[in-house]
């Protein structure tokens, strides 16, 4: 039995599967990226939209969830917006939003940067910033869901 006030961290491997409750979306397998410093989601026709004064960030999330295509449009007028280096090493001027992610049964609020991620193998990315101090990661392993680890 784990002690209250006992150190530990959950492990998880180089690919798992993790839930966005905030955006009704489940079961979608991200890539744990320790070389990323932030997190992505695959998004598409993102733009912004005035109404009454007020400037929202409208997108459509494309997400495969339990292996079936899933496609649903947000607004919102929580975002803000960061230079974020891509894979290739260029700065791009990402929106950024906050929402809850679950990973294992550890759920963290946490800033996940919206691209359109397409053409990559994984919609979603997990980056260190979120995985410091929370995760230790066995690359050997995938979709072991957080096993909680005494340090």
């Amino acid at each position: 039995m784990f002690n209250k006030n006992s150190s530990y961290k959950r492990l998880i491997g180089r690919r798992e599967f993790v839930n966005f409750p905030e955006l009704d979306f489940y079961n979608i397998e991200a890539k744990i990226d320790t070389g990323a410093y932030t997190n992505s989601l695959n998004c598409e026709n993102i733009e912004l939209k005035t109404n009454n004064g007020i400037t929202f960030l409208v997108y459509t999330i494309c997400l495969l969830e339990n292996g079936v295509e899933k496609r649903k449009t947000i607004e919102t007028n929580f975002f803000y917006k960061k230079k974020i280096k891509n894979s290739f090493g260029e700065l791009e001027e990402r929106y950024i939003i906050k929402t809850l992610i679950k990973i294992g049964k550890k759920s963290i609020k946490t800033s996940i940067s919206l691209s359109n991620r397409k053409n990559m193998r994984y919609a979603v990315l997990i980056g260190r910033k979120l995985l410091k101090g929370k995760f230790l990661i066995d690359v050997n392993q995938v979709h072991i869901g957080g096993k909680k680890i005494v340090l």
